[in-house]
């Protein structure tokens, strides 16, 4: 109950924790959202709506450092006017005055005392000029930047902007400022847009604002700008939520933005997840190559053209999920060729509720089986949900580019089975020292180890097993001990009991309990034991064994008497509230105390009865009678066990048991002058020491002889005595 209880509260705490903070996981999302782009990148554009043309190392090789002189942009811009492109983007800004025009040359000339005279035409001696006629006389949109490390104004935005379901300029980016172009190349300009990047904790471009707001004002960005005008396009439209749910799961927010007939979908901030194809088919002109003539200009009509650079010292180079060192100007190109083919990845609004959802029912269930299994159990089920939410969240983006993060279910899942792996652990331990502490007195080392292993096995309440049942006990042991002190009294029972106990917990016994000099010990509990009364006969064996070992040199030999017997019991801790020991009791219980008791009567050393000697074969067993016990009324067979295998093959012991059976046949025939002659037979086979079972059948014999039971005769002892 308490790893229970302890795993829901981490469950709801984890739970209340995403509902609260859904963007906690972001940071291990996030790379695993750009190891799908990796797997399954954007499908590439055949035919590319976009060109880049690339202000790279070879060009700034050819026509020397950047910045150029805006005289060589224009000729650039003229050119792709000409070649019939859509719309012309410059992921460049154009902020300060050209320090190459020659009329500011001149000027600075004049200012150190020299006479300059230049010619009428001014305008074509101040490249800003050039660049503002090359600008009106093309559909260029300028770019520039937004950003919050500048106080300066943007220019005012060239397009308009609708929308309803709410003021978007509630939700949108907001920045402080601006970098932005010179106002005469802003008024030529058809189209404005910045190109500041949504920053991100790792710097890599994953989204893209595709509007933002600055000083109050809503602007576009450059990608979708430059398609503005490539469309003809007047304004956007901006489409909000109004808390409905739409695309912004409950929060209100922008749902999409439309540009002509394209409808781009957005998060609630207005920000556009870039899905990368790499744009393989992309056509890329060096600004060199266009400017001396040698560039296949059929490539660019009806395009849409991006002016940036790729060189590394120009510093336009950022992080994507696909690349590590990508141009700036390529994820424009990348923004626009997604929206003009329409594949998006949405981050459905749905998507976090189910995962709290999913998450909860997982927990419950890891709950339920860490409570009941053991930890690896619970670590496989740990890994299943795990896999499963991975594999759920691929399917979603490779079936449906559908972006569900499935972080927060696994770490979920993860804080719950940390929480319950120890505190699991823990009972486990504590109820394997419980039953090391409880059987470590009563089972064999390793028994004890597999019962803490295997504590299900256990049944500590009380539970009816078959099991087998060994008492024994010192014949004579008052006499015995009569003029001992206590010290040597206590030395001389353990050192008998001690061997005697070792016999037992090597065959693999428990031993229930010590009386006095009596042992008390079953086999098949609370460990299923195999064979268990034939281990039982094996252990008496040993044990008589184990006697004659300690006799030898003894002036007064030690003998015991063992008392065996299959059948069920009740086994389990028994006792009192205050103190209790791990016992069986029964009626089979009793016959195996009543069994040993019968030793000394009949003068044998190990009797064992019916329920136990007929599951053991290959021993020296000899039938010693039918007998009635006291205190039951079912008479039982009792067995003699004299050897083990090698008696029991041996000629002598074969022609005893042939002998001995004749014998009791005649017995219990009623034929008892016939019996009492093939005693002394069987007294004269010097098999082993059966002097006291036939003397005890002697007289038996003599007294049956000289009063007849007549036809009472039933062949069963009763005896008198426990």
């Amino acid at each position: 109950m308490a790893t229970a209880m302890a795993g829901i509260a981490a469950l709801l705490l984890c739970l209340a924790l995403l509902r609260a903070y859904p963007a906690a996981t972001e940071l291990l999302a996030e790379p695993l959202f750009d190891a799908y782009q990796n797997i399954r990148p954007r499908p590439a554009t055949e035919q590319p709506p976009v060109v880049v043309v690339d202000i790279d190392e070879a060009s700034i090789v050819k026509l020397g450092q950047w910045p150029w002189p805006r005289d060589v942009i224009a000729r650039m811009v003229d050119r792709l006017t000409a070649a019939g492109v859509a719309s012309i983007g410059f992921d460049i800004v154009f902020s300060e005055p050209d320090r190459l025009s020659l009329e500011r040359a001149a000027e600075e000339l004049r200012r150190r005392g020299a006479r300059i005279d230049l010619p009428a035409d001014a305008v074509a001696l101040d490249n800003d000029a050039v660049l503002s006629q090359s600008f009106s006389r093309s559909n260029v949109a300028a770019g520039f930047a937004l950003t919050d490390e500048s106080v300066e104004p943007p220019p005012d935005a060239k397009a308009g902007f609708a929308f309803g379901g709410g003021d978007p300029r509630a939700y949108l980016p907001h920045f402080q400022g601006a970098v932005r172009n010179l106002d005469r190349l802003h008024t030529a300009a058809p189209g404005a847009g910045f190109f500041s990047f949504a920053t991100s904790r790792d710097h890599v471009i994953r989204t893209m604002p595709l509007a933002a707001v600055s000083g109050g004002r809503l602007y576009p960005a450059l990608g979708m700008e430059t398609l503005r005008l490539a469309l003809g396009a007047s304004g956007f439209v901006l489409r909000g939520n109004d808390a409905s749910g739409e695309g912004g799961g409950g929060r209100p927010g922008l749902s999409a933005i439309r540009v002509g007939e394209i409808a781009v979908p957005t998060g609630p901030d207005g920000r556009m997840r870039v899905y990368y194809s790499g744009l393989p088919a992309m056509p890329v002109l060096s600004a060199a190559s266009l400017l001396d003539g040698t560039a296949d200009l059929t490539l660019l009509e009806g395009r849409i053209v991006l002016v940036g650079t790729s060189a590394v010292g120009l510093r336009d180079i950022v992080a994507t999920p696909v690349s590590r060192a990508t141009p700036g100007v390529n994820v424009h190109a990348e923004i626009i060729d997604q929206i003009v083919a329409g594949i998006f990845l949405r981050e459905p609004d749905w998507a976090p509720g189910a995962v709290l959802s999913v998450t909860l029912l997982a927990g419950v269930v890891l709950i339920a089986v860490a409570g009941r299994c053991s930890a690896q159990t619970s670590a496989l089920v740990l890994a299943g949900f795990v896999g499963l939410s991975l594999a759920a969240s691929w399917l979603a983006f490779s079936r449906a580019d559908l972006l569900v993060d499935p972080v927060g279910a696994v770490a979920t899942l993860l804080v719950v089975f940390l929480v319950l792996t120890p505190l699991r652990l823990a009972l486990e331990n504590r109820e394997k020292q419980f039953v090391k502490n409880a059987f470590g007195r009563y089972l064999a080392p390793a028994l004890v180890e597999r019962l803490a292993e295997e504590p299900q096995a256990l049944e500590l309440g009380g539970e009816t097993r078959r099991v087998t049942v060994l008492f024994s006990d010192i014949r004579g042991f008052t006499t015995l001990s009569e003029g001992m002190d206590p010290q040597a009294l206590t030395g001389l029972i353990n050192g008998v009991l001690t061997p005697l106990t070792d016999v037992l917990l090597t065959r693999e016994a428990t031993i229930d309990k010590y009386i006095g000099d009596a042992i008390m010990a079953f086999w098949n509990a609370p460990l299923d034991i195999a064979n268990h009364e034939e281990k039982a006969c094996r252990a008496a064996l040993d044990m008589a064994r184990a006697v004659e070992r300690l006799n030898t040199g003894r002036d007064t030999p030690i003998r015991i008497g063992i008392g065996l017997n299959s059948g069920d019991a009740c086994v389990g801790n028994l006792g009192s509230a205050q103190r209790f020991s791990y016992s069986a009791l029964g009626d089979s219980v009793n016959l195996a105390s009543r069994i040993e008791s019968l030793t000394k009567f009949y003068g044998v050393t190990i009797a064992v009865s019916e329920f136990t000697r007929q599951k053991v074969e290959g021993l020296a067993f000899l039938e010693a009678d039918f007998v009635r016990v006291k205190g039951r009324a079912a008479p039982v067979r009792l067995h003699i066990l004299l050897g083990d295998e090698a008696m029991a093959q041996s000629a002598g012991f074969a022609a005893l048991s042939e002998r001995h059976g004749a014998f009791l046949e005649l017995y219990r025939a009623g034929h008892f002058a016939a019996a009492r002659d093939a005693l002394p037979v069987l007294l004269a086979m010097d098999i082993a020491d059966l002097t006291g079972l036939y003397d005890l059948y002697a007289e038996r014999l003599a007294a049956l002889i000289a009063d007849p039971p007549g036809d009472a005769w039933d062949g069963v002892f009763v005896a008198r005595e426990k």
